[in-house]
């Protein structure tokens, strides 16, 4: 999927949609992409020099590419963050960088969905965790 096709079930926009591709294999792994614009508001101040993306920014295009494992709930939910655990940050993140992104479900629980993610750049592992988001229903 492009990015257009993303946004058809996956409520987030520029600036805060951190996702270009996904696409889901035969094993039901979520595999996208996105590159790191080269001047992203969350490095302006994080850090002056030595531009280095937020470790919450990683957690959200982690949570965004688990998003492609469940598009079909957006139809009438949103999905929400319940917690993260175990998230462990290895290599910092650069502006200009394409990130690949993957997420494999690994429990689901009524309206909670348990995903592994995990973020790497040129093949090396940056960011890895477990992500539950939970289905709630549409105001």
């Amino acid at each position: 999927m492009n990015q257009e096709e993303i946004k058809t079930f996956l409520p987030h926009r520029e600036p805060m949609l951190l996702v270009e591709t996904m696409e889901v294999d035969a094993a039901g792994v979520c595999h996208a992409t996105y590159r790191i614009p080269d001047n992203p508001f969350y490095c302006q101040g994080h850090f002056p020099g030595n531009p280095i993306v937020p470790g919450v920014i990683l957690c959200e295009m982690m949570a965004q590419a688990s998003s492609g494992l469940y598009s079909q709930v957006f139809q009438d939910h949103l999905m929400v963050y319940r917690s993260m655990d175990q998230i462990k940050f290895r290599r910092e993140v650069h502006p200009g960088d394409l990130c690949e992104i993957t997420a494999t479900l690994v429990e689901q629980k009524s309206s909670l969905y348990v995903c592994e993610t995990a973020v790497s750049v040129n093949g090396a592992r940056c960011c890895q965790g477990r992500i539950t988001l939970a289905a709630v229903p549409k105001v």
